[in-house]
């Protein structure tokens, strides 16, 4: 067990359906039996027990060496989102930066940037934010994003923060009964009532067919680490195969609560040439849209993931 570690003995009959539960949570940064190692190229700046830390030390103008790319990487996998602060990086190096994780996906239902790669988020009083949903990036496609980096162009005078919270931890702190539940249980993704109220009777139509409901494990394995994520999201999942309607919708709303604890979380205030890097496969993410009517924009750029298994 890593000296990051949070470990207490869990306390019984809590409350736990009506009104939350209390006490101390079991908080491992870390899946079961993995090593904690220095970081040799850089210095974290842990934001949270868990989740979220601040990369300081690298110059993201610079092409990323192998070496340091691995150790980003292993850092990415074990904070889940990392944060660098002072990077006036351009679009393309954005770019560069996240094709060293792989291909780049292009978004059907946001508006682009100046690329097709780039979704481009412009909010002012005339676009408001709907982005204040805990949501994991694309789950109603086949393959969801491995991960996102995010690039502020213009920040609100206040306000605008986004949060992510460690699916891991919202699994593993699942009463045992809940876990046994949903053991082997798939639910359905779908970006029908997310993104579909926006398109015309054709157009949604056509969308459905180009991007049919995927179906994905309830629970899933991360690739990289082995560790048990819940993998449902209140945008986009929509039901629980096998269940009778009711039954699945009362399961899907304990389980969507999850990602409300505050012990899970971590909040990130941005400021002029931040970025954060999420990993999309271990958590869900919020942006607050507490900024109304001034104006923020943000440029995202989204890596190819792999089937949830």
């Amino acid at each position: 067990m890593s000296e990051t570690t949070i470990a207490v003995e869990r306390p019984l009959n809590l409350p736990y359906r009506k009104g939350g539960r209390t006490g101390p949570y079991v908080l491992n940064r870390l899946p079961e039996g993995a090593e904690e190692k220095p970081y040799t190229l850089f210095t974290v700046k842990p934001l949270g027990p868990i989740i979220g830390a601040e990369i300081e030390g690298i110059d993201l103008r610079i092409p990323l060496t192998d070496e340091l790319k691995e150790e980003l990487n292993r850092a990415l996998l074990e904070w889940k989102v990392i944060f660098f602060r002072n990077q006036p990086i351009t679009s393309e190096q954005h770019l560069d930066l996240a094709r060293r994780w792989g291909s780049l996906e292009t978004h059907p239902f946001i508006p682009q940037g100046d690329v097709e790669e780039v979704a481009r988020f412009t909010k002012n009083e005339k676009a408001v934010g709907y982005e204040n949903v805990w949501h994991s990036d694309v789950s109603w496609r086949l393959n969801p994003a491995l991960g996102a980096i995010l690039r502020l162009v213009e920040a609100p005078p206040a306000g605008g923060d986004t949060l992510w919270a460690d699916m891991g931890a919202a699994y593993d702190n699942l009463p045992d009964e809940v876990k046994e539940r949903i053991e082997g249980l798939t639910a359905i993704h779908d970006f029908t009532h997310a993104f579909g109220r926006h398109l015309s009777e054709e157009a949604l139509a056509a969308k459905q067919i180009e991007f049919p409901a995927a179906e994905h494990p309830v629970v899933r394995t991360h690739p990289e680490t082995g560790r048990k994520t819940l993998f449902v999201n209140t945008a986009f999942t929509t039901r629980i195969t096998g269940l009778e309607q009711d039954e699945s919708e009362e399961l899907l709303q304990v389980l969507f609560k999850q990602a409300h604890t505050p012990e899970y979380q971590v909040r990130f205030h941005w400021e002029p040439d931040s970025l954060a890097f999420w990993d999309n496969r271990a958590t869900q993410h919020y942006a607050a849209s507490d900024y109304f009517p001034n104006r923020r924009q943000v440029e995202r750029v989204s890596i190819v993931g792999d089937r949830p298994y």
